[in-house]
């Protein structure tokens, strides 16, 4: 039997890498409003990298924002919007590297928005980077012989960077296999669930493939996930309070 995809999502082909995850986590989004009853609430703000192609396939109301500055666009949307879902949807290098003020500063203001993360460790669409979460060792354009802690830093664990933070939601979660893709939808239901409260900031990151970048099938890709990035970057909830917003938004 064929699985219907809802019908927020639908709009096909799509024009992303094989084995790219883009799609997957567009369907949970998907899923998730049409399981709330929300999709006229959501407004994302998406980044100009590989995530910018969603414009093509959601019908949800949709801003592309300038390279990592998703999030103040979004915190923007919810100033005059207060009543919508208000998403910044980017990658590790957008939300990390180039947005990294603006993310932590969305965090320590707790703003009432939330960010969907998707990790692959590198710089996607700009030519395979070294990112702030591009794994000790892993080759990069930038670092052909490998990212080295004494030249390079080590991977940025935003689970640390955010720990102690008032924050309303922070989860990990991966697509590299369908029990943890089905966790992944938990987290990002829980973080949708409580913009719907407005109990402050949520960030769900999602541990995904970059087949073109990492130079593997996408087969391939998934397993170096299960085998090699979450043994760094481990899956789960940290941080989970409850809706004791102070209203500022």
């Amino acid at each position: 039997m064929k699985c219907k995809a809802p019908e927020t999502v639908a709009r096909l082909p799509h024009t992303f890498c094989s084995g790219c995850a883009q799609g997957i986590v567009n369907r949970l989004i998907g899923e998730i409003m049409d399981e709330l009853g929300t999709a006229e609430k959501l407004v994302i703000t998406t980044d100009v990298a590989c995530g910018a192609m969603n414009v093509d396939f959601w019908s949800f109301d949709t801003i592309v924002g300038a390279h990592g500055r998703t999030l103040p666009t979004a915190t923007g949307v919810k100033k005059v919007r207060k009543d919508c879902l208000s998403v910044a949807h980017m990658g590790d290098g957008a939300a990390y590297n180039i947005g990294m003020a603006e993310t932590m500063h969305a965090a320590i203001r707790n703003d009432d928005v939330m960010a969907i993360v998707l990790n692959n460790c590198v710089f996607a669409m700009t030519g395979g980077q070294t990112s702030a979460t591009t794994l000790l060792g892993q080759r990069t354009t930038s670092a052909v012989d490998g990212r080295q802690k004494g030249r390079d830093g080590s991977p940025f664990h935003v689970e640390k960077a955010f720990s102690g933070m008032d924050i309303a939601y922070l989860a990990r979660g991966s697509v590299n296999s369908v029990p943890e893709i089905r966790k992944t939808k938990g987290y990002l239901k829980k973080a949708f669930e409580k913009q719907l409260n407005h109990e402050g900031f949520c960030l769900v990151e999602i541990l995904t493939p970059c087949p073109t970048n990492w130079n593997m099938s996408p087969v391939d890709s998934m397993k170096r996930i299960r085998d090699e990035v979450i043994p760094i970057f481990p899956l789960g909830e940290f941080i989970d309070n409850g809706g004791d917003s102070d209203g500022k938004n």
